[in-house]
């Protein structure tokens, strides 16, 4: 046995797990929200970021539950903070009324982990364990915790987005990767209230959310561009981590995700999916303020227990 009875039953034991998911609820992240009247004139930086987690969704228009859970997921997501960048990738499968290309080619990034994904919706956090179904986010919440405490150290990452006269061009500023090998900048971009439009299965509203539209791979090792796919260009000389660039149209909100990341290849020869770090900028309203308080109260709550202990112990 790995702890006796009274070392379990210790009140106190654990709160030294506790503390730790509280520090990281409070710490800063690496994400900024820019309200929608931000006419990004001027280059709009992240600042330097890395810790936010990938949850990626399995979901299409003609998925009834979907529909259900898609208007809760922006609460969700808001209460997450930056701690959480949420993707919905949208099938080709001739039903779906969207169909976008560069979902396309990140489904197949996500069964090249798990190959068994079929079912709508299905969460995915940091390429771990799907989880199906209406009433997946309690799994998904603890995911989200557990790896956040297994990934202590990431990749430091920094982008800016600026207008153009056809849409917004996002820029790699620095980063600083753990590994080179095997890896790439992945530059990821989605619609928030994107309109569904007039084909295929439709069983929700109008609009769909974190819709990914546009992707955009440079491969670390070779310094040269991978992917293309949604997006008005991107381009790269010889070195993603200070001249890959993007450029995407003028949706009316939207993210743009920085991910550092296994390539493909190294997927299929059994890599390990979890990310090296992740940034996102959101052009969009939030729903509701992230506050630390119930972080603290998780401190305070180990604080009494630990007194408690000691007194027993007297």
């Amino acid at each position: 046995m790995r702890s006796s009875t009274n070392e379990r039953m210790d009140p106190s034991s654990g709160c030294w797990h506790l503390s730790l998911v509280a520090l990281l609820l409070v710490q800063p992240v690496t994400a900024i929200i820019v309200q929608l009247d931000q006419d990004f004139e001027a280059p709009v930086s992240t600042g330097e970021g890395g810790r936010t987690l990938l949850v990626e969704e399995y979901t299409a228009t003609w998925c009834a539950v979907c529909s259900e859970v898609d208007p809760e997921l922006e609460t969700v997501a808001d209460s997450h903070g930056s701690r959480i960048a949420l993707i919905a990738l949208h099938p080709t499968d001739g039903e779906d009324a969207f169909e976008p290309e560069a979902a396309a080619h990140r489904i197949e990034r996500m069964k090249a982990v798990n190959p068994s994904i079929a079912s709508t919706p299905t969460f995915v956090v940091e390429g771990g364990t799907p989880r199906g179904g209406y009433e997946a986010w309690q799994d998904v919440q603890r995911d989200i915790l557990n790896t956040e405490l297994e990934r202590q150290t990431v990749t430091p990452l920094t982008f800016e987005v600026q207008a153009t006269d056809t849409g917004y061009k996002a820029t790699v500023i620095n980063t600083e990767p753990l590994t080179v090998n095997g890896t790439q900048l992945t530059f990821l971009v989605v619609q928030h209230g994107a309109e569904v439009p007039d084909r295929g299965v439709n069983v929700g509203g109008s609009t769909r959310d974190r819709v990914l539209l546009g992707t955009a791979e440079c491969n670390l090792e070779t310094g040269a561009l991978s992917a293309n796919i949604g997006l008005l260009n991107a381009t790269t000389s010889s070195n993603c981590g200070e001249d890959f660039f993007i450029e995407f149209p003028k949706y009316d909100s939207w993210s743009v995700i920085l991910v550092h990341e296994h390539t493909l290849d190294a997927l299929q020869n059994s890599s390990e999916p979890m990310s090296f770090g992740a940034v996102e900028m959101a052009h969009r309203s939030i729903s509701i303020e992230h506050s630390s308080s119930a972080s603290w109260v998780l401190i305070g709550l180990c604080g009494a227990l630990s007194l408690v202990a000691i007194s027993r112990k007297k």
